[in-house]
Order: C-alpha cells, then structure tokens, then sequence
C-alpha cells in the first residue's frame, strides 16, 4: 500500500500524462536550486524587453522569475480541453455559475450548492495547511498556472468543488426535475472527470491530490446526506442563526492553520467562507422579511425542464448581467472603504499591497466584502429584477 501511495504521489506520472497528452518541456531545465530551475537566468522574459514573441509551437507563461517555464503544445485539443476544464474549477465559474443558477433557475439549488460548496472547500483549503504536501515537482512537470503555485497540494479542492457541485447538482434535481437519471450521471461524471484531468494536465497535482479530493468529497457527501433536508430550512431558524454564522465563519477565517509562508490559501477560504456567511444571511433576511418564499423540499416536482427559447434566453442573460453588474459596484465600494478603515486604523500607507497580507488586515477586509457580496447576491439582486420588472 505505501508502494501504491508514493507511486501515485510521483511526479513522474503526472509528466508522463503530459507528455501523452501533447506537452513537453521546451528545454530540459535540469534541477531546480533553491527554487529555480538551472539555466532559468537564460531564458527570455514572458513579457516586456528582451522577451521575444515564441515560436511555432512554442507557449510561455507569465509568472515569477522563479517559475518561468518554456512549453510546447503538440495537441491543441488537449490544451484547450483542459485549460477550459481547469477554469471550470477556479473562480471564474464560481462567481458566475451559482449566481446565475440562483437568479435564473432555482434559489432552492442554489442554495444546497453554495452551502455543500463552502464546506467542501473549506476542508479542503486546511487540509492543505495542515498536511503540507508539496506540488509535483518541476521539472519533470510543466506548471501552467501562477497563482496557486505556492499552495500545498493535498488534496485538490479543484477536484473538491468538481465533485461536490456536480453530485449535489445531481441528488438535489433527480426528485424535483424530470429528466433521465442516466444522463444527468453522465454529465455528473464528465464534469468532474474533466476537472480532475485538468490538475494533472496543468502540473498543480498529483493523482494522489486529485483521488484524495475526490475521495474526501464522496465521504462529506455521504455523511452529510442526512442532515439536507435540516440545511433547507436553516432560513426559518432562529434569529440567532445569521449572527451564528457571521461569528463562526470569522473565527474560522481568522484562526486559519499558520503556513511557513504566504500563499493565497488563507485569503481564498475567507473569500469562501464570506460569501457562504452572507448567503446564509441573504436567505435569513429574505424569509423573515417575506422578500421571499422559501424554497423547500416540500414543493411539487417540477414534470418538465422548460424548453430553452429565445426569450428566456435573452431574460435570463439580462438579470445575470443586471446582477453581475451590482454585485461588482458592491464588492468595490465595500472593499475600498474596508481597506480605507483598516489602513487608518493600523496606520498603514494608503494602497500598500503587502500590507494587504497582514492577517488583521487580509482577513477583515476581505471578510466584510464577500459578505457583502452573498448578502447582495440573495436579496438585493432579486429585489432590483423584481423592481425593473424582471421575472
């Protein structure tokens, strides 16, 4: 079994699927000496002076000097297959895909999404803190993503959020929507499928981070299973529960596992865990203000899925850009004046951007503006389609 392990966990075999899947190394860059690949000083720029425009075949990637890498696609299916695979799990998708199912198709989905979201990544974010795997190895592996690159690897909260969204999409809709169980599996399976391939394609994972993510979800969803129909009704609990959540989720943000140095991972499970804090909020105050009804389990199964026309169409991309657009005026606003207050009140140079990483600086911030965000999303929105006659 540990012979298994460490075979999964080699980075060998994620270069192999690159390697099968069309993407090769432009030069072999040796081994890396603190950090950076041998040779790495003679490589061009990515961008700007000296950098000259790559060669047939030939793609470079914007990123820290210690992580410039030369690569060459020799299979564009792959490479675009699975970079839009990697985007399905990153958030971009996030932040389009569950407001647009909330606005558009059914608040009582979207809401079990975004909750069952939450809490899937938030275990994944601290396992990663907390196990410290590193990243597969490169070289042999050819990274093609930047941002993540100083997280730690186990598990994948790509393949996570893959799962989680995909199989709670599944289990919430087989009883309320009529369509073939057949077909929505298969769809169900395919997302995933792609997002976890995605993570080896793009060198962030190992296949161990990826079955461990994918593990770790099938089990959070089985146990949790029961307590669904409990989660649908927490906006009629008491009025104890926003407060509840708004206090929990700060204290988990910020008591977040110290890492040995800065990565992304503290600020993106507060962005989460803010958003799934004023969604929670958003749900509360439409129940007890009556802004809503309350989607439960209780109402009739849905016979049909409404065929797709031109009019519905055109009216679910004009409340997702109305949405989209307050959600963004409101995210600024609250994040400008959140950085204003908490630069003053530490004492901190205006538009300091390492200031930003300070834990009493980045997790406050970042907290109240997400919070915002959820809260706008589930009740401010709704309001103002309904105001501009927007069914």
């Amino acid at each position: 079994m540990a012979e298994l392990l460490r075979s999964l966990q080699d980075s060998q075999l994620v270069a192999r699927f690159q390697r099968r899947c069309g993407l090769f190394p432009a030069l072999d860059e040796g081994p890396r000496e603190n950090g950076a690949a041998r040779g790495l000083a003679q490589l061009p720029a990515a961008n700007g002076k000296g950098g000259r425009g790559p060669a047939n075949g030939l793609r470079r990637i914007a990123a820290p000097q210690a992580y410039v890498q030369k690569y060459i696609v020799k299979n564009y299916f792959y490479y675009y297959l699975f970079r839009f695979s990697a985007a399905l799990g990153q958030e971009v998708f996030y932040i389009t895909f569950l407001p647009f199912t909330h606005w558009n198709i059914d608040p009582y989905l979207s809401r079990r999404l975004i909750i069952i979201w939450v809490l899937v990544m938030y275990i994944g974010q601290v396992a990663k803190d907390i196990l410290k795997w590193p990243r597969p190895l490169s070289p042999p592996v050819v990274k093609l993503e930047k941002r993540v690159i100083d997280e730690y690897g186990m598990p994948s909260t790509h393949a996570m959020a893959a799962t989680a969204i995909s199989f709670t999409l599944l289990i919430s809709t087989m009883d309320r929507y009529q369509y073939p169980f057949a077909l929505g599996l298969l769809m169900a399976v395919v997302f995933s499928t792609l997002v976890c391939l995605s993570r080896l394609y793009t060198g962030m994972h190992t296949v161990l981070d990826v079955l461990g993510g994918v593990l770790v979800t099938a089990v959070f969803i089985v146990l949790t299973y029961p307590a669904w129909t409990l989660i649908d009704r927490l906006d009629s609990a008491s009025p104890l529960l926003p407060v509840c959540a708004i206090v929990v989720s700060f204290f988990l943000c910020y008591n977040y596992p110290a890492s040995d140095c800065y990565s992304p991972t503290r600020a993106d499970t507060t962005t989460i865990l803010a958003a799934g804090a004023g969604v929670t909020l958003g749900f509360w105050v439409n129940h007890f203000f009556q802004l809503a009804s309350a989607p439960t389990e209780s109402l009739p199964v849905v016979r049909d899925i409404p065929p797709l026309t031109t009019d519905m169409l055109v009216l679910g991309l004009t409340k997702f850009t109305v949405g989209i657009v307050l959600i963004l005026l409101v995210r600024q606003l609250v994040q400008n004046l959140s950085l204003q207050v908490l630069y003053s009140w530490f004492k901190v140079v205006t538009r300091n951007k390492e200031a930003r990483r300070r834990l009493e600086i980045e997790v406050p911030y970042k907290f109240v503006t997400y919070t915002s965000v959820g809260l706008c999303a589930t009740t401010f929105v709704p309001m103002l389609h309904r105001f501009l006659g927007l069914p």
